[in-house]
């Protein structure tokens, strides 16, 4: 029976990378794809191995935007490893020209058309969907591993009508759930940072997350992770708290059991999840 698994390397601005990935019955990972490029190649190796895993186990790597935390090893990725980088016309154009990944991009890119894309030919299934975030183009993405659907969303100012729709039909959803809004008026970010975090174009709120869960919660939800909390304006108990509470309420509205909710750490590896 094949198990379809997940695993965080890094969630948050000290860097972001994910792994995604299709086992079959004996363990052996047969088809996988990366979620940016945040962590160094020396540190995925090292996680990979530990899950028994290697470079070989993953097709190539989508890239959700051009900010530093999510593209900061990009540039030796592409060097080392060769493999398709997927991203829609407007990001990739960036990344061509992005001091980071600089003359290696040019090899590895690929370019998503709009819709479904096959990632892994008869296995993986992408579609990008655009959100609102202060990056030069910033995605989210759809994927069906065989018949299994993962939506991810990280760095999403607002909630949009694309991304609840893909949500709405997910087994599994990786959501934003940066800050709380008290502790980050009352910390030590200036105001002008503040603002923009909050203003629409930046992230997440717990609050807005929850909302966000209200409306996409449905019967067939397996697994919601919040990725991004921020270090300085959250914390994972407070994140858990404000989602789990709508969640239960979901749930017993909807007379259906409560989907996993886990907050995902920050700057280390989070287990390998079986979905």
């Amino acid at each position: 029976m094949k198990t379809i698994k997940f695993k965080s390397l890094s969630s948050g601005s000290c860097g972001n990378c994910y792994f995604l990935g299709i086992f079959g019955e004996s363990g052996h990972c047969e088809a996988g794809v990366l979620i940016d490029a945040g962590v160094s190649p020396r540190r995925l190796k090292k996680e990979l191995e530990r899950e028994g895993l290697c470079f070989d186990d993953f097709a190539g790597l989508l890239i959700t935007h051009d900010h530093n935390d999510h593209i900061r090893s990009l540039g030796s990725y592409c060097k080392h490893l060769g493999k398709p980088v997927w991203t829609p016309p407007e990001l990739s154009g960036a990344l061509a020209r992005h001091y980071i990944t600089g003359e290696y991009y040019g090899k590895c890119r690929t370019v998503l058309a709009p819709g479904w894309n096959e990632i892994v030919p008869g296995r993986i299934r992408a579609q990008c969907f655009e959100v609102p975030h202060d990056a030069t183009h910033t995605v989210g993405y759809a994927l069906m591993l065989d018949d299994y659907k993962f939506v991810i969303m990280t760095d999403i100012g607002r909630m949009v009508p694309q991304a609840l729709a893909f949500a709405r039909q997910a087994d599994t959803v990786v959501i934003e759930s940066n800050y709380d809004l008290e502790m980050l008026r009352h910390g030590p970010y200036p105001k002008e940072l503040q603002d923009r975090i909050c203003g629409g174009r930046g992230h997440l709120s717990n609050a807005e997350c929850a909302e966000a869960l209200r409306d996409f919660m449905h019967p067939g939800l397996r697994n919601i992770f919040l990725c991004h909390l921020s270090e300085h304006n959250n914390t994972p108990e407070l994140a858990y708290e404000t989602n789990s509470t709508v969640l239960q309420a979901c749930c017993a509205d909807y007379g259906s059991r409560i989907p996993r909710l886990c907050p995902l750490p920050r700057m280390s590896p989070s287990p390998m999840f079986i979905l």
